[in-house]
């Protein structure tokens, strides 16, 4: 019984306390509004809003690339000896970048230069038995010349002027051989030039070199492999020549023409620099329903692969603006305060473009609206505020 009645007393003595408790907050819930008038109103400066008429800046996003890019790749089959480039390296016009060994080239020159010094040193017999042909024929037509006055004269039979005949036939025909087979020395010489000049162009092919001055942005060779011809040894983009292709909306294609001055925003570079429209690429893109624009992009370190907005002047519009200074961050969220009645109301709010030190106002607030710029630190939704002149 006593160990019962102790613990009744001690539950009553706890429901007790905890009434005083309740009471007391209840006391204090009433004291609370009595101490917030109590605050002083805090001093602060207002802007009344109202509709402007401003620029209509349209921004896309895009990517930096080069004007002019290629691939450098070797034209003959080898074993690459040396790769004298990497990655970031500036090279010149013509500068040799890589090397492929190739004996079989080589080889094949020697060849060709073989037979062209064979086929030039048959000439001068050739050209000397056209001489004696041409002499043989030169004695064969006087002979006939002869024989043909004694032949009218009938002083020698028709037997003898016959054979004066064919010995001239005969010598044409050794002349003509002759000039025939010089011909053919001509086009067996020519025949190995060529083959000396493809031969010696293909050992050409063994150095690979840049195509213009640039600068090596990929490296996919190493010495030792084994190089085929459109095998890829790097990649070069030219220097001083990149764009900024950016993804327009379909929508806004129609206020977008070739040579309109926009400006371009590089995260990467710093400040803002002036652009140009160079090609608008006609094919949609299906999937984002946006169209590629091109700008040209002139000084300044760039790199392929940058990210860059572009932004497209639309001509004007009529828009809410709020001073800058107004709007209160806290984190993604933003906010203003309009004053009522000498009292400040959080609201929040949708901002977008800046111009200068204002801000679009895409939600949140209407024209009309007085709102404290620039909001005080000590400023919360529900403080009486007195507008300072």
């Amino acid at each position: 019984m006593f160990s019962t009645n102790g613990k009744l007393a001690g539950t009553t003595g706890v429901l007790l306390l905890m009434a005083a408790a309740g009471l007391a907050g209840c006391g204090g819930g009433k004291e609370a509004p009595r101490k917030a008038e109590a605050l002083p109103a805090v001093r602060v400066a207002a802007v009344k809003l109202a509709e402007e008429t401003v620029p209509e800046i349209y921004e896309a996003t895009g990517t930096v690339r080069a004007r002019v890019s290629s691939v450098v790749s070797a034209r003959v089959m080898g074993y690459l000896r040396e790769v004298r480039v990497q990655a970031g390296d500036t090279v010149q016009s013509a500068q040799v970048i890589a090397v492929i060994e190739a004996r079989e080239i080589d080889s094949g020159l020697k060849q060709a230069e073989a037979a062209r010094e064979e086929a030039r040193s048959a000439m001068p017999e050739v050209n000397n038995a056209i001489t004696a042909a041409k002499a043989q024929l030169e004695l064969a037509e006087a002979t006939h010349r002869r024989m043909k006055s004694l032949f009218d004269q009938k002083s020698i039979t028709q037997q003898e002027f016959d054979e004066v005949e064919a010995r001239l036939r005969m010598a044409r025909a050794n002349h003509q051989m002759a000039r025939a087979k010089r011909a053919q020395l001509e086009q067996k010489i020519r025949q190995a030039e060529s083959a000396v000049a493809q031969a010696a162009a293909m050992k050409g092919y063994m150095e690979i070199t840049a195509p213009f001055r640039g600068i090596v942005v990929e490296r996919k060779a190493e010495p030792g492999m084994l190089a085929a011809p459109g095998m890829p040894i790097a990649v070069i983009e030219r220097d001083g020549g990149y764009r900024l292709e950016a993804a327009v909306e379909e929508n806004r294609l129609g206020k977008i023409r070739p040579g309109m001055e926009v400006e371009v925003i590089l995260d990467a570079a710093g400040e803002p620099r002036q652009g140009r429209v160079e090609e608008i690429v006609p094919a949609l893109d299906p999937g984002s329903r946006s169209f590629t624009v091109k700008i040209g992009l002139a000084g300044g370190l760039l790199r392929s692969g940058m990210f860059g907005r572009a932004r497209f002047p639309m001509g004007e519009k009529r828009t809410l603006l709020v001073p800058a200074s107004a709007v209160v961050r806290k984190g993604q969220v933003e906010q203003v305060y309009v004053i009522e009645g000498g009292v400040a109301h959080a609201r929040l709010v949708t901002t977008g473009a800046a111009h200068e030190e204002r801000l679009e106002v895409l939600t949140g607030l209407r024209a009309g609206d007085t709102v404290a710029a620039p909001a005080p630190a000590e400023l919360r939704d529900g403080s009486r505020v007195e507008v300072r002149p």
